[in-house]
């Protein structure tokens, strides 16, 4: 992988500079043909604006038409406590483009508001694996109740990687639960997933003795 270009010497701006100048060369180089030229515009005159930035301009920007540039736009709101971020992250939960649906859930799960789950169940059936497959691990790093239902689902997704996801986030959060579906996961039609099913059901069963007879005695 190369490293992201170094930002040309117009963005090291002097903290002299008002935010009136540097708004005003950032309306010039959002109208730049070039999505990285908007790009590097969103990423250094965007963050040093904010908040006072204008709506109309914030508008222009989340409604770019290059997807990457929304995805940037997105990822440098959320860098700041707003209470206008919030209903942004939601709209564009629905974008067309997988890119910018991924960097307005990552926005929702960085924000650590209550979520409504009913806005993770329209992902369980969204058309881009890298979607559903980022919901299956957000999920295992959040402490959300309800998720269960929404990861067992997951754990069952046409795609290996989806389901693999899944699988490591109910081990996380529900070790007990997760056995059935580790044990269902070794006879998974992928054979490195099987695999990994396999090791990771040792590591569960392998847990302190005392432990697995309360779960035992939990299923009679």
């Amino acid at each position: 992988m190369t490293s992201p270009p170094s930002p040309p010497a117009e963005y090291n701006l002097p903290k002299t500079f008002s935010s009136e100048a540097i708004l005003k060369q950032a309306k010039t180089d959002l109208k730049h043909p070039d999505p990285q030229v908007r790009i590097l515009s969103i990423k250094y005159y965007l963050e040093k604006s904010y908040p006072s930035i204008p709506m109309s301009l914030l508008q222009e920007i989340l409604s770019d038409q290059d997807p990457d540039v929304r995805a940037q736009a997105l990822r440098s709101l959320i860098k700041f406590r707003s209470p206008i971020v919030s209903p942004l992250l939601k709209k564009y939960l629905k974008d067309s483009d997988p890119r910018v649906r991924i960097a307005a859930l990552r926005g929702m799960f960085q924000y650590q508001e209550k979520i409504d789950l009913n806005i993770l169940l329209q992902f369980l059936s969204d058309e881009s694996t890298w979607v559903r497959r980022k919901v299956a691990t957000l999920l295992g790093w959040t402490q959300i109740e309800g998720a269960l239902p929404i990861l067992m689902e997951l754990s069952r997704d046409q795609d290996t990687m989806v389901r693999k996801a899944a699988l490591f986030s109910l081990a996380a959060l529900y070790p007990d639960e997760s056995e059935n579906y580790m044990m269902e996961a070794m006879t998974d039609s992928d054979p490195g997933l099987r695999k990994w099913a396999k090791m990771t059901l040792e590591k569960i069963v392998a847990r302190p003795l005392k432990r697995r007879m309360a779960f035992l005695r939990s299923q009679v």
